[in-house]
């Protein structure tokens, strides 16, 4: 499968640090991804639940209602984990958990069922634009310190809505004031104008796969093409990170990797 050697250098593993996200390119072949294509496409077919739609989430540029015109858009594909083989294979495949091991400095890492653990989808026409945000915003564990793990079934560009990141802003602690109700980044904040200018775009090819920290700042814009994108998001930690109880975190439970 892998085109990478199954290890991370310590150069990548302080990139991660730094930057708070790092690429393997052409993790996944080709052959494995129109595998997961192909279960993902015949989910949307069938329009298996669980599901969120665009509708849900009343981001930038979704419909507002779900008798409009493009009202039943998906906008993921939720529990990948439990929807098919395939989906669990990857999400447990030595090639993430090694390199998981490797930016945690321990074997001793868990998947989250609760959060991410999706197929990501964008749609023609009617996807959403996502705001400036960091993951953990609505997360509840003893520690901010998660890492997601971001596979393109697809090729994502700037034109489709790809990521964009702002790399160390995982390291910030910002005030109050500089996010709106939802926690999204204020744009109209000064402070936030000049660290938005750092944003730099993710484009990834089929089969690349992007590892980025829970605290990274991220957005990603709607789908301009004719294509519909997709991508698989799983989110993981440390299994002496536990889910605070009585939280949407501790609703499943955890998958070991190891």
């Amino acid at each position: 499968m892998n085109e990478q050697p199954d290890d991370l250098s310590d150069l990548d593993v302080a990139a991660f640090w730094r930057d708070g996200y790092l690429v393997a390119r052409h993790l996944v072949s080709p052959e494995r991804i129109d595998t997961m294509r192909g279960v993902v496409t015949d989910h949307l077919a069938q329009n298996l639940a669980p599901i969120e739609y665009e509708v849900d989430v009343k981001y930038p540029g979704a419909p507002t209602d779900p008798e409009a015109e493009g009202g039943n858009t998906p906008r993921r594909l939720l529990h990948a984990y439990a929807r098919h083989s395939v989906l669990r294979e990857w999400a447990t495949d030595e090639a993430i958990a090694s390199r998981l091991a490797r930016l945690f400095d321990t074997r001793d890492v868990t998947l989250s069922q609760c959060h991410h653990n999706c197929v990501m989808t964008k749609h023609p026409g009617f996807s959403s634009a996502t705001l400036w945000h960091q993951d953990n915003r609505y997360w509840n564990f003893d520690e901010q310190n998660l890492i997601s793990v971001w596979l393109a079934l697809g090729d994502e560009n700037r034109s489709n809505g790809c990521l964009r990141v702002i790399p160390g802003s995982h390291k910030l602690s910002l005030e109050p004031g500089r996010f709106d109700a939802a926690l999204f980044l204020r744009t109209d904040v000064a402070e936030n104008k000049a660290l938005l200018a750092r944003a730099v775009p993710v484009e990834l090819s089929a089969g690349d796969v992007l590892f980025f920290h829970s605290k990274l700042f991220h957005a990603a814009g709607r789908n301009l093409t004719g294509e519909v994108k997709l991508s698989i998001v799983n989110t993981y930690h440390v299994g002496t990170n536990h889910p605070i109880e009585g939280t949407r975190s501790a609703r499943f439970p955890g998958v070991p990797l190891y």
